[in-house]
């Protein structure tokens, strides 16, 4: 058996073993608590290394039990082992764990949360099911009334104490309260006391409102003035991987879901986003689908627009800066240039074959070719290339975490990279951008400056401008 609680960790020292996507979205989590967060872990993911707060202290290195020395609590996002001996060493010091995804090695379980208009709700599986957790967090947070939480809020606190100053006897004050939210409504539309003492509303028959937002790059200074106007109306906001925790708070007064994919996982499937959306606005929500880049640049916009239209659920697209034109912008390669190429063409990289059938109508080295989601078959989709006839001497670039202080650009020849010869550090999992064409030569304009490390066949800079 579990004592739920709440913990107020304002001000207060969390250790976070781990530095994966995971542990990169418990990290959010405890800094939108308050919390202030010691990461400890041999690589970080660049959500963490460029978190860019005074709340948020990283060190790359493997645990160690000093790490414990003056914290609240431990969340252990690590590999089994490692979590295994974070727990042991917090056992030592009477410290919680929570373990993600480990419930052999947690003390401690963080659960699924519904934060709406003052009022927070908490859900757990002991641990064992999460997705099963997210669920009913999600059904749960469907069945609450919209707009009259903030006011039975308020009511229940002008009641709380003027019973509390009438010494009223705490077992008096419930049905006294469903009484005063009664009052609220009138006759026109009345909360009832039903046998099982459940509150039950009429549901509000106001349709809402669908927008499609890009996020672009990742930077939230390339949010734009609508993107920023929208996430600040939003009641729900349904964002994908990748997006910054900074673009997420422009949506202070709204529900955040992820609904996102890494590494080939799915939170939840599309036919299941697409349910919710609909669901949401006809409840009378005003949601936002929050997608990195542009939701109509292989972002599956197309479909949401298309299964809420069927839906009769008024549908916007705001449009968003495509990483397929900003990663090589700002590693100072233009996708066409006088001279070099009059054209550019968007591919994905997901999928090898579909890859090949794309390009495979294209007239070699006749346009700049970018490939987004591709960073897992670079080697595969070169050779293909190569294999259709592009000259492996063709310039190449790869830029990853573009318009994140992680950013890094590799440039070389379409032969390196079918041989692999990538040479870039980046970590697993960070969105990459593959250019291919003579355009990637003009990556040495006199407007960005750069530090390099030269190889043999490439080169790593990292691009600032100098305006």
């Amino acid at each position: 058996m579990l004592l739920p609680l709440f913990l107020n960790l304002v001000g207060r020292r969390v250790l976070l073993v781990g530095g994966g996507p995971v542990a990169a979205a418990k990290l959010q989590q405890l800094l939108a608590a308050g919390a202030s967060v010691r990461v400890v872990a041999p690589e970080v993911v660049p959500e963490i290394a460029g978190t860019g707060t005074a709340d948020v202290a990283v060190f790359r290195r493997a645990f160690v039990a000093a790490d414990l020395d003056d914290v609240w609590l431990v969340v252990a996002a690590a590999t089994p082992e490692v979590n295994r001996a974070v727990a042991t060493a917090a056992e030592a010091r009477r410290l919680f764990v929570n373990a993600v995804d480990d419930p052999a090695n947690a003390s401690a379980y963080l659960s699924g949360v519904v934060r709406r208009d003052g009022l927070t709700l908490a859900i757990s599986s002991n641990g064992e099911a999460p997705g099963l957790t997210a669920l009913l967090r999600q059904g749960l947070d469907e069945l609450l009334p919209r707009r009259d939480l903030a006011r039975w809020l308020r009511e229940a606190r002008k009641a709380r104490r003027r019973w509390k100053a009438d010494g009223v006897p705490m077992a008096e004050r419930r049905p006294l309260l469903l009484d005063a939210i009664n009052k609220l409504y009138g006759n026109a539309r009345s909360v009832r006391l039903q046998a099982d003492d459940d509150v039950r509303l009429k549901p509000d028959a106001t349709i809402g409102h669908v927008a499609l937002v890009g996020a672009g790059p990742g930077d939230p200074a390339l949010l734009t003035r609508r993107a920023i106007t929208r996430l600040r109306a939003a009641d729900l906001v349904l964002y994908d991987a990748l997006i910054d925790e900074r673009i997420l708070r422009y949506a202070r007064h709204a529900q955040r879901f992820f609904v996102g994919k890494r590494a080939g996982r799915h939170a939840l499937t599309q036919d299941k986003i697409n349910a919710l959306m609909i669901r949401a606005a006809r409840r009378g929500r005003r949601v936002v689908r929050l997608k990195g880049g542009d939701p109509f640049v292989l972002g599956r916009g197309g479909e949401e627009a298309l299964a809420l239209a069927g839906s009769g659920v008024p549908c916007e697209v705001v449009p968003g800066i495509t990483s397929a034109t900003a990663a090589p912008a700002l590693a100072g390669i233009p996708v066409t240039h006088r001279g070099l190429a009059a054209g550019f063409l968007v591919v994905s990289g997901h999928d090898e074959q579909a890859f090949a059938a794309t390009v495979a109508g294209v007239a070699p080295n006749g346009l700049t070719l970018v490939v987004l989601m591709g960073m897992a078959h670079v080697s595969a989709l070169a050779t293909r290339l190569i294999e259709q006839h592009w000259a492996p001497g063709t310039p190449a670039a790869v830029v990853v975490a573009a318009s994140t202080p992680g950013q890094k650009a590799w440039r070389g020849h379409l032969g390196a990279l079918a041989s692999g010869g990538l040479t870039l550090n980046a970590t697993a999992g960070t969105p990459g951008t593959i250019v291919i064409g003579e355009v990637v030569s003009v990556a040495d304009a006199a407007l960005f400056e750069s530090s390099a490390t030269e190889t043999p066949d490439s080169t790593e800079r990292s691009y600032v401008s100098r305006r």
